[in-house]
């Protein structure tokens, strides 16, 4: 009634966009059994703990946000199960005792009862284990089309040959035989009178087509079945593919014709072609669908020319319900497309026939080991809102999840392997009645009967009083700690109805200080009453007979409430013992101010919430004990830089150890380092290394943290260059030499020209004799021809 009259005034919850949501306060569950099926987590409060303001639905909350707020008595019903069957799997040897197959058992157990509690999964172990010398029924259909002439006749020593090597896995086997052709309507064969009689070609004698025949019921019998296999004629049809679905639908359910027993059934499905599905007799004008019934009279299917051919996932159907496991024997030729078919069939198999079928034994064998040494789970319809997932522990450890949860594979005669599933609800039946559902292994007639009980209601929900005088003069029933209405009534107590809820006299109830807001804009006006709105973060909450109070509203430290040391009532901090302030956010202890020499805050500071305020401005940190500017620092702290910085100085072998202590920063050159702040005390050093090298850094405090700006690279001196000195001596003596030579060549220039003046000077004032010499003789002799004639 309370969440009707919600609807009816729009009440709607307040979402903060930060959080995520708790489903148990969404949900605004009135009562205990519809808060229990909200979720697994969600719990009922009986306890009378609801603050002035809050609604009925705030009993329902997560169970530890209940356990906080002071709830003692939380009703949290919780699911469970019994095992109402639980022979145990059938353990014996191949000779032993024999026993009836409704005797042997593969799957423990075999029927349970579940009690669910919504959204609370419960888990069940499955064990299955192959019997040993289990029986087999063996079906096999064979397409008795022309083509398939030479097939049959190897097909006729089939009965004998067969039970002999199926002996050698079980001491009880029936073999049984069908044939089919197709249907015996246009298009698909030839409907003179002639060919109805011989569908054949020339002088081949062949049967009138046919649809399907039941020849040989299963029986023991081998003899039995090579005898009538071999009157079996071949017949014929127009078109390539054949009508075996329509035989495949009858061999599934006409079990009594067939004679299936409740054991392994294998049908071997044996052809040299494809096959027609659902659609394809509109070619025939057969539009009715296949209705999946039995429709053999005399053993022969009689309906084949007015129904449809089955459509796979009806096949699928069939041959699951009936616990079929299908083996296509086909030629190499229409491999892939049975190879696709056998993908949409579970537990079915695909094998090579020969092109005359005389492998068919071996592939038959092969085909059946390959089926049987898989088991795959599956289960019957489920109610509304019950899942169900798997998860399989098979041979060698193997653990499958997901969709490969339902099985496991290569499992031999004697291997045991176990399934974990989990079956949740979500929410509550509508069913009065247990439902149930199956699970069964894939071509086993076992199966696992669960019966499915919902929680739907609290145990206090049994001692409810009905028209209890809690509730308001007897209108309503008390249970669980609160009142469930009576129809036409609402209200915490029901005391009002519901054509009354909302009139201007009750509204004004809700008014604080004759205002004009109803709950302060933080509830509906309820009977004469405020219910405040709930949050979605459950520990946030309106409170106070006008909503006027909240839990969340208070002042902020550090992004915490009240600082993380208090409580928020009413919009106002509590805060815990040696805290105070409007968000506790300021500590009275003082032991967090006092300095390595005991003294508050060094004797340089005023300890004010529980941290030093420095009063000397040289010093700071968390006890005002470090100068970062005073004399000595640089030299203090020279070594671990050298050491971080640059792998070198007295602690480069403890720098690890000893000089991690600060913060360092690298930076490119000295413009980069910072500069001094007021707020940060910051001193420049410069210093040598044993290479007389120079280096740079800053050292500040920031708060606590202590950071070293060092500019990377080393400011060294530079050494003589070599080539430029040597040059330059050589340079040097050169010009010298040729200065000096020019000196002396000017010197002997002058000297020169001095003593040619000297000479001239000499000379002028020199007396020569200006005669012949006597003793001279001239170098000339001139001698005359005497035969010139002076031509």
């Amino acid at each position: 009634n309370e969440l009707i009259f919600t609807k009816l005034i729009g009440l709607k919850s307040e979402v903060c966009s930060d959080w995520p949501g708790n489903e148990c306060i969404k949900a605004n569950a009135l009562s205990c059994g519809e808060c229990i099926q909200v979720g697994a987590k969600c719990g009922w409060c009986t306890d009378t703990f609801l603050k002035q303001g809050e609604p009925t639905s705030a009993r329902c909350d997560e169970l530890e946000s209940l356990r906080k707020r002071g709830c003692d008595k939380i009703e949290n019903p919780h699911g469970s199960q019994r095992i109402l069957k639980n022979k145990a799997v059938t353990n014996r040897k191949k000779g032993a005792e024999k026993l009836r197959p409704e005797d042997i058992t593969q799957i423990q157990p075999q029927k349970l009862s579940l009690n669910l509690r919504s959204g609370e999964p419960q888990n069940i172990k499955l064990k299955f284990k192959r019997a040993e010398d289990y029986p087999i029924d063996l079906y096999y259909l064979m397409d008795l089309s022309y083509s398939m002439k030479d097939d049959l006749e190897n097909v006729k020593n089939l009965g004998t040959s067969l039970m002999k090597e199926m002996s050698k896995i079980t001491s009880d086997f029936r073999i049984g035989f069908g044939s089919f052709v197709e249907k015996t309507v246009m298009p698909y064969i030839s409907t003179t009178p002639a060919k109805l009689l011989n569908p054949c070609t020339g002088d081949q004698n062949c049967t009138s087509p046919f649809s399907y025949k039941n020849v040989l019921k299963l029986t023991s019998n081998g003899e039995q079945f090579n005898s009538l296999v071999g009157k079996q004629q071949i017949s014929g049809n127009l078109d390539s593919p054949e009508g075996g679905f329509d035989a495949i639908m009858q061999v599934a359910v006409c079990g009594e014709h067939i004679g299936w027993r409740n054991v392994t059934r294998l049908m071997v499905f044996s052809t040299d072609a494809g096959f027609h599905f659902a659609g394809d007799g509109k070619l025939g004008g057969i539009v009715l669908p296949n209705d999946g019934k039995c429709h053999l009279e005399n053993n022969v299917y009689t309906m084949s020319h007015y129904y449809d051919y089955p459509s796979i996932a009806h096949l699928v159907q069939k041959l699951s319900e009936n616990n079929i496991q299908t083996i296509f024997a086909v030629t190499e030729e229409f491999q892939p497309v049975y190879k696709e078919l056998k993908n949409l069939i579970p537990k079915s198999a695909v094998g090579t026939l020969s092109a005359n079928s005389s492998n068919v034994i071996n592939l038959i064998v092969d085909a059946y080991n390959s089926l049987s040494s898989e088991v795959i789970l599956e289960n019957s319809k489920l109610p509304e809102g019950v899942t169900i997932t798997y998860q399989s522990r098979c041979k060698n450890g193997v653990v499958n999840e997901g969709e490969n949860g339902r099985k496991c594979s290569n499992i031999s005669i004697g291997d045991e392997v176990s399934f974990n599933i989990n079956i949740t609800a979500q929410g509550c039946s509508k069913q009065v009645k247990p439902e149930s559902i199956k699970i069964k292994p894939l071509g086993f007639t076992e199966e696992v009967e669960i019966l499915l009980n919902f929680i739907c209601e609290c145990e206090c929900h049994k001692h409810g009083i009905k028209n209890s005088d809690m509730c308001h003069n007897g209108n309503g029933t008390f249970e669980c700690g609160a009142c469930r209405c009576n129809k036409g009534r609402v209200g915490r107590q029901c005391e009002c109805r519901k054509d009354e809820v909302s009139t201007e006299d009750l509204d004004k109830n809700c008014r604080k200080d004759n205002g004009t807001d109803i709950c302060s804009n933080n509830g509906e006006c309820v009977c004469g009453t405020c219910e405040c709105k709930k949050r979605d973060n459950p520990e946030e909450r309106y409170s106070g007979k006008f909503c006027e109070c909240d839990n969340f509203n208070c002042d902020r430290s550090n992004n915490k409430l009240c600082g993380g040391h208090g409580r928020c009532e009413c919009r106002v901090c509590i805060c815990d013992a040696n805290y105070t302030g409007s968000a506790c956010d300021c500590s009275l202890d003082a032991s967090t101010c006092l300095a390595s020499n005991k003294q508050i805050c060094n004797g340089r500071g005023i300890c004010e919430c529980g941290t030093c305020r420095c009063t000397d401005p040289k010093f700071q940190g968390p006890t005002c004990e470090i100068c970062p500017t005073c004399p000595g620092v640089c030299t203090e702290h020279k070594s671990c830089v050298q050491c971080r910085a640059f792998g070198t100085g007295e602690k480069k072998d403890t720098c690890e150890r000893d000089c991690s202590y600060f913060n360092l920063i690298k930076v490119k050159d000295r413009d980069k380092l910072p500069q001094p702040v007021q707020a940060f005390p910051l001193m420049h050093c410069k210093e040598r290394d044993a290479n007389d090298c120079w280096f740079y850094y800053t050292y500040a405090v920031n708060n606590t943290e202590k950071e070293v700006h060092v500019v990377e690279a080393l400011e060294c001196p530079a050494g003589p260059d070599i080539i430029p000195i040597v040059a330059g001596v050589v340079t040097g003596i050169v010009l010298i030499g040729l200065a000096l030579l020019l000196i002396w060549k000017l010197l002997m220039i002058i000297h020169d020209r001095r003593e040619f003046a000297k000479f001239e000077k000499e000379k002028m004032n020199a007396k020569w004799d200006t005669g012949e010499n006597p003793i001279y003789k001239s170098a000339v002799t001139t001698v005359i021809n005497p035969k010139y004639e002076g031509k």
